[in-house]
C-alpha cells in the first residue's frame, strides 16, 4: 500500500499559483535581528592546483571560520568539473561536522536532479541527529548538465521533477513512514529509520560526557560553553534535536521562488543577485506564501531564515582588495566554468569572466573591513535578509583564505552590532 497523503506544509494550490513580481518593499531588520555571517566554500580547484589541495583548504578553512566566529560554513557539490571538486557535499559536511563543535555547517547545494530523495533524507537525518541540530540541508535543482546522463535521472528530473523530488524529501524527514506513487518515484511504504523528526528520549548524545564535549556543552553541566561572536545559542543542549533539519532550496527563477514559498521553505538566493534583484525575489516569494493563506507571523520567522551568497576579501586597502581578486578569479571561472558539457548538448552561453568578476566585487563585501560591514549592512538594510554566505577562497591560496576568514571574523563581525 502506497502513501498518497498531501504534501507537508504545501500550499493547496502548489504547482499552479502564479508568481507576480510586485514592487518590492523596503524590509528593514529589527533592531534585535541579528546578522549572522557564514563562509560558502565551493572546493574550487584553481589552475595548477591538485584536487587535494582544494579540498584540503576547503577543510581548514571550515576550522578557521569556526576559530573566528563565523555562524556557518556552506558547502556545495559539483561533478565533473574543476568550478567544484566536493561531488558529495553531504560527505564533507559529514567530516567537517566531526572537525568541528559549534558552527553550523550546511550544503549549497546538494543537487536534488542526480540524488535520490530517499537516500539523501537518510543521510541528512543522521547528520541532525548525530550533531546535535547543526546540519543544514539545503537543496536545488543543479544545471542541465552531463550529470543527469551518467547518474541516470534524465533531462526530465531538471526541466520537470524538482517538486516531486523535494515533497518527497520533505515528507521523509518529518514522517515515520513513507510510501511513494509519483512519475519518479513509486515505491510500497517503509519505515523512516532513523527517524529525523522523533521526540527527543530520555537518554541522547547530549548526556553522555563524551559526545556533550564534541558539541562544545560542558560536561558537568550541559551548557554550551562560550564561543566568540556568534552562534552562541547553535547547538542543542537536550538529547535528539526535534522537528528534523533546517531545509532551505536555491532560487534563481521565479519557480524555483514559488515551490519555495508553497512548501514554507527559506530561500538561498546567488552571488550574482543585487540588491534590487534580491528586493524582487522578496516581494515574489511574500506574493506566493500569502497566496497560500499563510499567516504574517511565520512569513516574519521564515524570511529571517533566508541566506544570500555573496563573495568577501577583506584588505587594508578596497583596491587591494579588488585586485586580489581580478588576478584569480577570472582564470577559475574560465577553467572551472568553461568545463561544464549539457546533456543534450545546448548551447551555453559564460559571462565574461573578467566583467563577472568585477560584478561580484561592486555588489558585495570587497574592501576595508569598514566597506565589507557598510555592504553587508547596506543588504540588510535594503532586503530585511540578515543571514549571509561569503565566498572566502577567492585569492586561491590556502593562507590567504585562512587570513581572510581571521580578518572577516576579527575586524568585520565587531561592526555588525
Amino acid at each position: 500500500m502506497t502513501m498518497t497523503s498531501p504534501r507537508p506544509d504545501t500550499c493547496p494550490s502548489a504547482g499552479t499559483a502564479r508568481s507576480p513580481l510586485p514592487e518590492p518593499s523596503d524590509g528593514h531588520p529589527a533592531a534585535t535581528d541579528e546578522i549572522r555571517v557564514g563562509a560558502f566554500l565551493l572546493s574550487a580547484q584553481f589552475p595548477g592546483q591538485s584536487h587535494a589541495e582544494a579540498l584540503e583548504r576547503t577543510v581548514g578553512t571550515a576550522v578557521a571560520a569556526e576559530r573566528a566566529g563565523l555562524d556557518s560554513v556552506w558547502l556545495a557539490e559539483h561533478h565533473f568539473v574543476p568550478y567544484g571538486v566536493c561531488p558529495n557535499a553531504v560527505t564533507l559536511a559529514a567530516l567537517l561536522l566531526g572537525r568541528t563543535r559549534r558552527i553550523g555547517v550546511g550544503t549549497a547545494v546538494s543537487v536534488l536532479s542526480t540524488a535520490h530523495p530517499v537516500a539523501l533524507g537518510e543521510q541528512a537525518a543522521m547528520l541532525h541527529l548525530i550533531s546535535g541540530g547543526r546540519f543544514t540541508l539545503g537543496v536545488g535543482r543543479g544545471g542541465p548538465w552531463i550529470d543527469l546522463d551518467v547518474f541516470g535521472s534524465g533531462l526530465a528530473a531538471f526541466e520537470q521533477g524538482f517538486p516531486e523530488r523535494l515533497d518527497l524529501l520533505l515528507r521523509w524527514l518529518r514522517g515515520s513512514r513513507v510510501g511513494a506513487d509519483g512519475p519518479q518515484f513509486s515505491f510500497p511504504e517503509v519505515a523512516v529509520v532513523p527517524r529525523a523528526a522523533e521526540a527527543a528520549t530520555a537518554t541522547g548524545p547530549a548526556r553522555v560526557p563524551d559526545l556533550a564535549d564534541w558539541l562544545g556543552l560542558d560536561p558537568e553541566t550541559g551548557a554550551l560553553l562560550r564561543f566568540p561572536r556568534q552562534r552562541r545559542d547553535g547547538v542543542s543542549t537536550g538529547a535528539h534535536p526535534q522537528g528534523g533539519p533546517a531545509v532551505i532550496v536555491a532560487c534563481t527563477s521565479p519557480n524555483g521562488v514559488r515551490t519555495a514559498a508553497e512548501r514554507g521553505l527559506p530561500m538561498l538566493l546567488g552571488m550574482h543577485s543585487g540588491d534590487e534583484d534580491k528586493q524582487q525575489m522578496l516581494a515574489a516569494y511574500r506574493a506566493a506564501w500569502r497566496a497560500c493563506g499563510r499567516g504574517e507571523e511565520q512569513l516574519a520567522r521564515i524570511e529571517r531564515e533566508h541566506v544570500a551568497a555573496g563573495v568577501v576579501q577583506v584588505e587594508d586597502r578596497t583596491s587591494a582588495a579588488r585586485d586580489s581578486l581580478l588576478r584569480t578569479m577570472p582564470g577559475w571561472f574560465e577553467y572551472g566554468l568553461g568545463a561544464h558539457r549539457t546533456v543534450d548538448g545546448r548551447e551555453r552561453r559564460m559571462r565574461d569572466p573578467y566583467e563577472y568578476t568585477e560584478l561580484l566585487c561592486d555588489l558585495h563585501a570587497v574592501g576595508t573591513p569598514k566597506h565589507c560591514a557598510d555592504r553587508l549592512l547596506a543588504t540588510a538594510e535594503r532586503t530585511g535578509i540578515r543571514r549571509f554566505a561569503l565566498l572566502a577562497e577567492g585569492s586561491g591560496e590556502r593562507a590567504a583564505t585562512l587570513h581572510n576568514v581571521a580578518r572577516l571574523g576579527a575586524e568585520v563581525l565587531p561592526q555588525l552590532g
